[in-house]
Order: C-alpha cells, then structure tokens, then sequence
C-alpha cells in the first residue's frame, strides 16, 4: 500500500511539473485574460500567481511577462466612492515579482519598460493630509489622487522603488533601487533617493 501510494504521489508530481501541464494551465489564464482585460496582446503571459481587480479597466501590450505575485489593482468603488480607473502596459513591458500597480485615476507604462522586484505603483492614497482625514483611521480615509502616473518608453525601475501620484518619468531614464519618487522627471534621467533626486542625465 505504502509502495502504491508514493508511486501515485511521484506520478503527480511529474505531471503537475511537465511542460504539458504547465502550457495547458497558461493558455487556460491567457484564455480567461484574453475576455476580461480590456485589451490583451499577443504573446502576453501573466503569472501563474497574480492579483488582479477589475481587468475591465485594464490594457496590456504584446510581449508582456511577469515573474510571481504580479498586483494589478484598478478601483471603481471604495466606501461609497466611484472612480474611473485606467491601467495602460504597453508593449515588451517586463516584471519581476512582487510588483504592485494600483489606480484609482489613471496609471500608464509606456513601451520596453523593464522593472525589478518588489516595486510599488499608485497614483492614490488613504486620504489627503487634512485635520479631517487624520481623525480617521486609515483604512477609513477616502482615497485621494493627487493625479495620474505616467512612465514613459524604455525606463529602468530599480529593485524595491515607489512611484508616487501625480508623477511623470521620462524616457530612456533608470530609477535607482529603494528610490521614492514623489516628483517628475525628464527624460534621460538617472534618479536615486529618498526622495528621489537627479543624479545625472544621460546624453543622447
């Protein structure tokens, strides 16, 4: 019984780990991307663990790819607020893991963006910093948009950055690891910091 049981245990777990099973299981998600995102493009993946609310309100390019744990959060209703939210990915976008992108506005990722781990998108926040706001608890707090996020074509997000509402980054620019951008940026930007500052510009 024991030499039966872990054979049918080694039977499964060849077969959960074959390349069959695992092309079956992405065209299933890519299947189910393909009707519910607002756009999805061709030979785009997402990763087996994702998170993703409101796919309606969300565009992705052709080519993307994404490592574990992708975040993709578009909110049209908190506590009685309505939103309009928009989530654009352009085209040949690459995620590592743990990356977080939230709007309640809009957030655009221009074309060839290539982002690091652990990093953390939002054009909004728990409230403004108001004496109203401040009596609530956060979780209670109405979200608040100070405006969109835009990244624009062939920008380089280091490990563990922030990107904060109301923020443009130019093309071509790179954004150091842990930075914390609460400001814009030109193109050809070379970032770092906390806040995030300009450490150079890159020459054409």
């Amino acid at each position: 019984m024991n030499f039966l049981k872990k054979h049918i245990v080694s039977f499964l777990f060849d077969v959960l780990n074959s390349n069959a099973y695992k092309t079956h299981q992405q065209n299933k998600l890519n299947a189910w991307a393909q009707k519910s995102f607002k756009k999805f493009g061709t030979n785009s993946a997402l990763p087996e663990e994702h998170w993703i609310k409101n796919p309606k309100y969300i565009s992705i390019g052709k080519n993307f790819s994404s490592l574990f744990h992708l975040r993709l959060e578009a909110w049209d209703r908190f506590q009685g607020q309505e939103f309009h939210p928009e989530i654009v990915i352009g085209d040949n976008v690459v995620c590592n893991s743990d990356v977080h992108i939230g709007a309640v506005n809009k957030i655009i990722i221009g074309n060839n963006v290539l982002m690091a781990s652990r990093i953390y998108i939002s054009d909004h926040s728990h409230g403004g910093i108001t004496i109203e706001d401040l009596e609530k608890t956060p979780a209670t707090r109405p979200l608040y948009s100070k405006g969109p996020v835009i990244i624009e074509d062939n920008v380089w997000i280091g490990e563990g950055v922030c990107i904060l509402p109301g923020v443009t980054i130019g093309e071509n620019s790179i954004i150091g690891a842990n930075a914390v951008v609460n400001k814009s940026f030109p193109k050809n930007s070379v970032i770092a910091g906390i806040p995030a500052r300009l450490i150079k510009t890159l020459e054409n």
